[in-house]
C-alpha cells in the first residue's frame, strides 16, 4: 500500500508541476491579447493626450505580463508593435517601440530584461529623454535613454574586460528626417550605461555612439553583413553638394561603408565592397559608379 500510495502522490505531483509549467504561457497569451487589442486603441486615438494615456495602460499590463514567472522564454511574436530582440548570448532582452505623434515625432519606450536563472523578472525600464538630452553623445543610462526602436544586438567581447553589446535601432524624428543609430550598452552590477567611445576611424575620435539622419522619404541599410563580417551601412551624401548639413536633402550615394570589430573596438572601413549571393535580377543591377550604357542585343 505504501509503495501504491507514494506511485499515486508522485503522478499527481507530476501533474501538478505540469500544470504550472503550462500555466504561464497560457497567462501569457492572454497578457499578449490585451496587449494586441490597447496597441490598436493607441494607434486609433484622436489626440497625443489619448494615445499617451493609452500607452501608459499599455506599458502597465506589459510590466504585468513579464512578472509571470519565466516570462523571458515568451516571444510576444504577436505583438507586431514592440520589437522584441534577444542578446546572442541570451543574457538579456529588450523591448521596444514608438507612439507617433500628431506633429510627426515620435516618443519612444522600452524595457531591457534579464534572462535570471531562477525565473523571477528583473526588468530595467527605458526612460526616453531626447529631448532632455542636450549633447546626443552624451554617455547616459536606462533613466535618461536616447530613444530608439531596436532591432538587432551585437556582443563584443576582448580579453578580461566585460563584453559590451552593440544596439542597431530605428529612430524615427520629424516630418522631415529620419535617424538610425548605433549605440552602445553595458552592464556593471545593476547600473545600465548607454554609449562608450569604442568607435576607431575619420571623425570619430570621443564618439560614444553613431548617429544618422537623412531624408524621411529615403530609406537606409543599417544593419550585419555576416559575409562581409561587420556592420555596414550606406554612406549618406546630400543630393546638392552645395547644401551640407540639412540632412532632409540626405541620402544614399550608392556606396556602402562599415564597422569591424578590431580588437574590442569598432573601426571604421570606407567604401566597402559588398557581395551578395548570385540571383537572377543581378543582370538587372546598373553599378552606378560606372557610366557604362549597355549594350542591347536582340
Amino acid at each position: 500500500m505504501r509503495v501504491i500510495r507514494f506511485y499515486i502522490l508522485f503522478i499527481f505531483g507530476t501533474l501538478s508541476l505540469g500544470l504550472r509549467a503550462q500555466q504561464s504561457p497560457g497567462t501569457l497569451n492572454v497578457f499578449q491579447d490585451s496587449l494586441i487589442r490597447i496597441s490598436s486603441r493607441v494607434v486609433a486615438a484622436p489626440g497625443d493626450a489619448q494615445k499617451l494615456e493609452i500607452n501608459g495602460s499599455f506599458v502597465k499590463i506589459l510590466v504585468e505580463a513579464l512578472k509571470t514567472p519565466n516570462s523571458f522564454s515568451y516571444p510576444f511574436d504577436s505583438l507586431k508593435n514592440v520589437s522584441v530582440i534577444k542578446s546572442p548570448d541570451q543574457a538579456f532582452r529588450i523591448l521596444s517601440w514608438y507612439v507617433l505623434l500628431e506633429n510627426g515625432t515620435y516618443r519612444y519606450y522600452g524595457a531591457v530584461q534579464m534572462n535570471t536563472k531562477s525565473g523571477p523578472l528583473k526588468l530595467y525600464p527605458l526612460i526616453d529623454q531626447t529631448d532632455n538630452i542636450s549633447d546626443p553623445n552624451a554617455i547616459t543610462n536606462n533613466q535618461k535613454w536616447f530613444g530608439a526602436r531596436y532591432y538587432e544586438i551585437i556582443p563584443v567581447t576582448s580579453g578580461s574586460r566585460l563584453p559590451y553589446y552593440v544596439l542597431l535601432g530605428w529612430k524615427g524624428n520629424t516630418q522631415m528626417t529620419t535617424k538610425k543609430v548605433i549605440d552602445i550598452l553595458s552592464f556593471d552590477r545593476d547600473k545600465l550605461t548607454f554609449g562608450a567611445p569604442v568607435f576607431d576611424g575619420k571623425e570619430l575620435k570621443g564618439k560614444n555612439r553613431v548617429i544618422f539622419e537623412y531624408a524621411r522619404s529615403n530609406a537606409m541599410t543599417l544593419k550585419t553583413d555576416m559575409k562581409a563580417g561587420m556592420i555596414v551601412f550606406d554612406h549618406l551624401a546630400s543630393f546638392d553638394p552645395e547644401i551640407k548639413d540639412k540632412f532632409e536633402y540626405y541620402g544614399s550615394d550608392g556606396t556602402f561603408d562599415g564597422f569591424k570589430i578590431i580588437g574590442g573596438r569598432l573601426k571604421l572601413q570606407e567604401d566597402v565592397t559588398l557581395n551578395n549571393d548570385p540571383n537572377s535580377n543581378d543582370a538587372l543591377y546598373a553599378d552606378p559608379k560606372k557610366n557604362i550604357k549597355p549594350i542591347r542585343k536582340f
